[in-house]
């Protein structure tokens, strides 16, 4: 893939401050236990209403070789090109949802991830940040 813009870290925190504010908001009015669609559709409608850039189900391909594989990847949410943003409701998460937004974080070029499990009664404990800086 090709090599993406990298905004200044001051504006990455901006924007993850804002997504994780958006979070707060969407937790706060459905609570815990619901589907992830549902979460997904009301962090779209948050995030628009937060000034932010948002596209869900982003097609990501797979490359092997230099070869586009059939399968690809979806992401949840990416907001402003730069964060993509995996969204959960499980009972707990594990090191591979971890392992997974850091691998779309490479395949993808970002700089940023977070991955929000909506399935928990505080969202301090849901909310892990994960960088892909080198």
């Amino acid at each position: 893939m090709a090599t993406t813009r990298r905004i200044n870290p001051i504006d990455l925190n901006g924007i993850t401050y804002k997504i994780i504010g958006a979070a707060y908001k969407v937790h706060s009015a459905l609570g815990a236990g619901l589907l992830e669609r549902i979460y997904e559709e009301a962090m779209i409608i948050q995030l628009a209403e937060e000034g932010l850039k948002v596209e869900s189900q982003v097609l990501l391909p797979v490359y092997y070789r230099g070869r586009k594989l059939n399968s690809e990847f979806r992401l949840d949410l990416l907001v402003e090109d730069e964060v993509i943003v995996e969204l959960k409701s499980v009972s707990e998460v594990t090191d591979l949802f971890s392992k997974q937004l850091l691998t779309y974080l490479k395949i993808a070029d970002k700089p940023l991830g977070l991955l929000i499990n909506f399935n928990v009664k505080s969202l301090d404990e849901g909310i892990t940040r994960i960088g892909n800086f080198y």
